[in-house]
């Protein structure tokens, strides 16, 4: 899996103009990608830009700069708000929807603004003393109206681990007690307070799966929005095959497949479910299974 530079530039230094986001709102070349509950709206798989004067009412943020250089910013909408119906050849969806449906330019700038929308959204009031708080940084900050303290949007790290065997000709994969056994993916885990990505890959893998691991290495990472996860992806190898088992409550099964297993279900055929197209979990899949066919 090869690692990119980003596609989308995010304008840092704008950030603190004074009255930039009202500068922007009323500039004609700027551009507004309209989030409603992690959703945005698509036309011809484009995410669609309107106008800063369509958009009624929002919580408003910069983005960035656009691919020719213009403005864009981000407008976090209420629900179902009446100013935001639309035509006949708009949908409303979201990463999970969309899967590979769009480049991946689009998809860094769908990410970046369904996190951040997320934020605007969820993030009103001081998590340390409970005050109302007014947003700065060109909607990248909060600062406190009781207390002054700045936050800023949040990123919890998570790792997700594609495990082969000592040969690697197999991969173990397991099912989430959330999906009834129809789908097998990567193990997965949060990084707990004082730990590193590496212990986190150890622990989860052992807890999850029953398996201990002799090699590990960095493949590469995804922006996961969900709510705001940065999904960190390894590749592993056991130690000991036979001691995989899944844990009974988070993982219900774990099992061993072939390439050619891999391949049939890569291809929707069975014999499981697997990942869809937009996650990093489905990458590592691929990208195992067609290092040897």
């Amino acid at each position: 899996m090869s690692i990119q530079r980003p596609f989308f530039d995010r304008a840092a230094e704008l950030r603190e103009e004074p009255g930039v986001i009202d500068r922007l709102r009323t500039d004609a070349a700027t551009r507004v990608i309209v989030v409603r509950e992690g959703r945005v709206r698509v036309v011809d798989s484009l995410l669609l830009r309107v106008a800063p004067d369509e958009v009624v009412e929002a919580t408003w943020a910069l983005l960035g700069r656009d691919a020719d250089g213009a403005a864009l910013l981000v407008a976090a909408a209420p629900p179902e708000h009446d100013a935001l119906d639309t035509a006949p050849d708009e949908i409303w969806l979201g990463l999970r929807d969309l899967g590979g449906r769009i480049d991946a330019a689009e998809s860094e700038v769908l990410v970046g603004a369904v996190a951040l929308a997320g934020w605007l959204r969820d993030a009103p009031f001081c998590p340390t003393c409970g005050g109302g708080t007014e947003l700065r940084s060109a909607g990248w900050a909060r600062r406190c109206l009781v207390c002054g303290r700045e936050h800023f949007p949040r990123t919890d790290p998570a790792v997700i681990v594609a495990v082969e065997s000592a040969d690697g000709e197999r991969l173990l994969l397991g099912a989430n007690a959330n999906w009834g056994g129809r789908m097998y993916s990567c193990f997965a885990g949060f990084t707990e307070a004082g730990e590193s990505l590496e212990a986190t890959v150890h622990r989860e893998i052992e807890e999850e799966s029953g398996v201990r691991l002799t090699a590990l290495r960095y493949v590469s990472s995804q922006a996961w929005p969900f709510p705001r996860s940065l999904m960190i992806g390894f590749r592993a190898v056991v130690e000991d095959e036979a001691a995989a088992r899944p844990d009974g409550e988070e993982i219900i099964d774990v099992r061993w497949f072939t390439r050619d297993e891999i391949g049939t279900a890569l291809a929707g055929d069975g014999p499981v479910g697997l990942p869809g197209p937009a996650s990093i979990a489905r990458a590592l899949i691929a990208e195992w299974h067609g290092e040897r066919v």
